[in-house]
């Protein structure tokens, strides 16, 4: 099956086919650091990373540029309520953003260039535009770009510019020449950054700033460019307007767009205050439950994020990992076997061919979770064959059965642990002291012994009731975190 991909400029699913044959070109629109990254950061970045890591698992090789928006009203204004400097807050919440990213699994971009740091990149790219008639100055050192000159402008969003002037009326900056034009150079204004230029000291506007960036680290015409569809009006239809006003070229290939993330229900504002950093949600949930919710819908989807939706990820992700567990002790021959190859290859089709659908990690997950379930079966089988069960052939199936989780976990990111390293992981967050659950353990085994049931029921009802939940077998009895 070919990749196909949704584009968002086309309206519709093609295949992916690169301009230049094994290797492509991505960038990705990175937060504005103005304060702590969201949870709707973690959905684009999560989304991006599994597709850079699927398209590396394919073969080909993928330069991705991702930026970090380090110069901003936003930035400016908390940067003077919290009394330290624009350039300290931008530093403090780069760091923040690439130990969240790290904790949520997600790869360093080849390129993370700051639009601080592009700034001899953005005056050329604005020098060109304002050459080729499609910007211009004002006295007081302020450029704008001309939206009307660019014949294609609202190709991506599909607005029209009768349907934008009318909005725009509502508050008309009368230095522009028109209503729509829009900020490609701001003049300095008092304590505030700035940096030399041609119309004086000043700053970059947010729209050239990927316009130079994507350039300079990829190219004049790239392969994917994606981002939240929040940005897909007016940042990105700006981003278009101003590089191929300045090249005459195709400026993306094939335009990729994540869908929202909802707080309960609700849209992510401010207004409303459900806006949830990623630090928050990981206190209250592993990091590995939060990037398997975030890919069990489709990227293109909106999500809801919910208690209820993260405690379904935990318990997915412990029924994962219990049948790894459950393999790897019962069958630890199963690491050093080779499985057949036309098994694993009719095993890992499905999950090929739900990623070569336009990434489609929902149902690529869901795949493997019937083979977790298969495996079941499979061992449920030969438990109850005992000395007849075809053992070899087990371990072979079984085998073919973790080279898929771990083939596909290399590009999800995750189920890549061993299983007694994530249920440690788990027994760390109990509610409950190990020491204590371990003396309640022995409690409760002489009570059994004493024949008080109810002295056993108690204890493990109560343990139950903190978050502990309790498993007998012939081996004795264990503990995890439910």
């Amino acid at each position: 099956m070919t990749l196909s991909v949704y584009n968002s400029l086309k309206r519709m699913k093609e295949a992916f086919v690169p301009q230049k044959p094994g290797e492509v070109t991505m960038y990705v629109c990175g937060p504005t650091v103005y304060s702590l990254s969201h949870i709707g950061h973690a959905r684009s970045a999560v989304a991006f990373d599994v597709i850079y890591k699927y398209l590396k698992s394919t073969g080909l090789k993928v330069l991705y540029a991702r930026n970090y928006t380090d110069v901003d009203d936003k930035i400016i204004n908390r940067a003077n309520d919290e009394g330290k400097s624009s350039e300290a807050l931008a530093e403090e919440n780069i760091k923040a953003f690439d130990e969240d990213m790290d904790a949520l699994g997600v790869a360093v971009p080849d390129f993370r260039p700051k639009a601080t740091e592009t700034i001899a990149e953005i005056v050329a790219l604005i020098e060109t535009l304002i050459e080729k008639g499609f910007a211009y100055g004002l006295d007081n050192g302020d450029v704008y770009y001309s939206v009307r000159r660019f014949e294609g402008y609202g190709k991506l969003s599909g607005k029209n510019i009768e349907d934008l002037e009318h909005g725009a009326r509502v508050e008309v900056d009368t230095r522009k020449e028109d209503p729509l034009d829009f900020a490609l150079w701001k003049a300095a204004k008092p304590g505030e950054p700035s940096w030399e230029s041609p119309w004086g000291g000043g700053r970059p506007g947010w729209h050239i700033e990927c316009s130079a960036m994507s350039q300079s680290y990829l190219g004049e015409t790239i392969d994917i460019h994606g981002g939240g569809k929040d940005l897909i009006f007016p940042h990105h239809e700006n981003e278009i307007a101003q590089s191929e006003a300045s090249t005459g070229k195709e400026f993306v290939r094939y335009w990729l767009h994540n869908g929202f993330v909802n707080i309960e229900k609700e849209k992510m504002s401010k207004s409303i205050g459900n806006i949830l950093n990623i630090r928050e949600a990981l206190k209250e949930h592993s990091s590995e439950a939060i990037r398997l919710f975030l890919l069990s819908s489709h990227y293109r989807s909106p999500i809801d994020y919910s208690a209820d939706n993260l405690k379904e990820a935990e318990s997915a992700l412990e029924r994962f990992y219990k049948t790894l567990e459950r393999m790897e002790t019962a069958y630890p021959q199963v690491k050093d076997t080779e499985p057949d190859a036309d098994d694993l290859s009719c095993r890992m089709a499905p999950v090929k061919e739900a990623m070569d659908d336009d990434f489609n990690t929902a149902e690529a997950i869901g795949s493997l979770f019937k083979e977790i379930t298969e495996a079941n079966r499979l061992m449920d089988k030969a438990a109850r064959q005992g000395a007849n069960a075809d053992i070899t052939l087990l371990v072979k199936k079984l085998s073919a059965i973790r080279s898929v989780i771990n083939d596909s976990a290399s590009f999800l990111g995750v189920f890549s642990r061993e299983a007694d390293d994530y249920f440690e992981e788990r027994k760390g967050e109990a509610s409950v002291p190990a020491e204590e659950i371990e003396a309640l353990i022995e409690e409760r085994k002489q009570a059994r012994a004493d024949k008080d049931f109810a002295r056993a029921d108690e204890i493990r009802d109560d343990l139950k009731s903190r978050g502990i939940i309790l498993e007998d077998s012939p081996k004795g009895t264990t503990w995890s975190v439910g």
